[in-house]
């Protein structure tokens, strides 16, 4: 039997990666995901170095320098136009649009008369910018009502973050937790993915033999269980080559591209303010590459070696569940278009555990969701990896979940191969009719 095993393994594992299209994505793959986040992260620079215009028609005494160049907006300040010259002007000129200041007494008066004039509706971020130099100017001046001088008043604006540090005495950092979680969920992603693409190239495996009548005469020298098992492992050895040539070859590809593009990967967070001193007190963080050297510090904390031992545990356990269940469907099927009705349902918990473990790891990794999640078998590949960059014991996930998690997720492979290879037994033989579910149930019993 395991000499038999090894030739379909061999056998599966070969065809697949001779096969042209194999070889051709396996070269272009890592050159379109390279030139996808290069891209990416040119058009988010082009997009962040643009600069809008906007004029200034100020009628009031009020708001006479607080109207500065930022990086999202410059100011065109437009005098002895009425509001009508000054619109057309900014619409000739092609200018984001006009800030009007009408004429008023007090701060408060021309504020609520203010307007801000645009052609389409204005983006979110810089009408934040222009409510907050209409807010400052607001609150400072109803301080000054109350008797706050300007110094005053710039003391009481001057912006606070909590103090953070461990029991350790160590600085904490903000984010920290939401990057963990993103980590994990890349692996989790991955493992999606893979499953998806590798399982359906099993299952077309399977239809194809069985179109063309090859599966006839395979059948005679092994047992449909063994042929399936090989089909499986064979193009999973053929996914693995393949994952792998893509990661070195990604990996290469973007360290080349981050020298000659200079594309900024580190900006991990966009807090700024105070941080924590080991004995608690009140310091600010010096400079931005302080805080890159903390997060830096933190990401090469996270329990590496776990996460990918963890991640090749999961991925060959989920890998295993899924591919059987799509060897049974190519094996029930006669062509691909009648493999619709079963597909939805199989990927549907990947789906959900990608969704539902982004929402629930996020806010809270050691909640009811995240671990039930993370021990439902179908989910459980993908949510505890998301939970697993927080380590292992306190603080992470308990041991008791991760064995529990891989104990289910092992009776689960045993359970479901051999319900799929009896669907495969019977379906493997049959032409010229799509079977119901309730057929797919009778053949369970045979």
């Amino acid at each position: 039997m395991a000499s038999k095993l090894g030739l379909i393994i061999r056998r599966e594992y070969l065809a697949k990666v001779r096969n042209r299209s194999f070889i051709v994505m396996t070269i272009l793959s890592p050159l379109l995901m390279v030139g996808m986040i290069v891209l990416i992260a040119y058009l988010a620079k082009v997009n962040d170095d643009e600069t809008r215009v906007v004029s200034v028609l100020n009628e009031s005494p009020f708001f006479q320098s607080e109207f500065n160049p930022s990086k999202n907006i410059s100011y065109v300040h437009m005098d002895n136009l009425t509001l009508e010259q000054a619109k057309d002007s900014t619409n000739s000129l092609e200018y984001y649009g006009l800030l009007y200041i009408p004429e008023g007494s007090t701060v408060e008066e021309i504020s609520n008369a203010a307007y801000l004039f645009t052609k389409d509706n204005p983006n979110t971020s810089i009408t934040n910018e222009l409510e907050g130099i209409f807010q400052n100017q607001l609150r400072q001046d109803r301080l000054q009502k109350l008797g706050v001088t300007s110094k005053q008043f710039s003391s009481v604006e001057k912006p606070f973050q909590i103090n953070l540090s461990t029991f350790e005495g160590e600085k904490s950092m903000r984010g920290i937790n939401e990057i963990k979680a993103i980590i994990g969920g890349g692996f989790g992603y991955a493992i999606m993915m893979f499953i998806i693409i590798y399982g359906g190239f099993v299952m077309r495996s399977v239809i194809e033999e069985k179109t063309s009548r090859i599966i006839e005469v395979i059948i005679s020298s092994v047992k449909p269980f063994q042929l399936m098992l090989g089909k499986i492992i064979g193009n999973s050895l053929a996914g693995i080559t393949q994952f792998s040539i893509w990661i070195i070859s990604a990996s290469a590809l973007m360290f080349v591209a981050v020298l000659i593009f200079g594309i900024d990967l580190s900006a991990l967070s966009s807090d700024s303010g105070m941080a924590a001193g080991p004995m608690g007190g009140m310091s600010q963080l010096g400079t931005m590459d302080d805080k890159m050297m903390l997060y830096a510090k933190e990401i090469y904390n996270i329990p590496w070696g776990l996460l990918i031992g963890s991640f090749f545990i999961y991925f060959i356990l989920g890998y295993l569940i899924y591919s059987s269940i799509y060897a049974a469907i190519g094996a029930a099927v006669d062509n691909e278009t009648d493999t619709q009705q079963f597909i939805f349902p199989i990927i549907l918990p990947l789906m959900l555990a990608i969704y539902v473990g982004f929402f629930s790891v996020f806010s809270n990794p050691n909640g009811p969701i995240a671990v039930g999640f993370s021990l439902f078998p179908l989910t459980s590949p993908i949510v505890m990896l998301m939970r697993l960059p927080g380590g292992i014991g306190e603080g992470g996930v308990p041991l008791w979940q991760f064995l529990l998690s891989v104990f289910l997720l092992i009776v689960t492979f045993l359970g479901i191969v051999s319900l799929a290879a009896k669907i495969y037994r019977t379906g493997i033989l049959m032409y010229g009719k799509k079977p119901t579910y309730k057929e797919l149930i009778k053949w369970l019993r045979y």
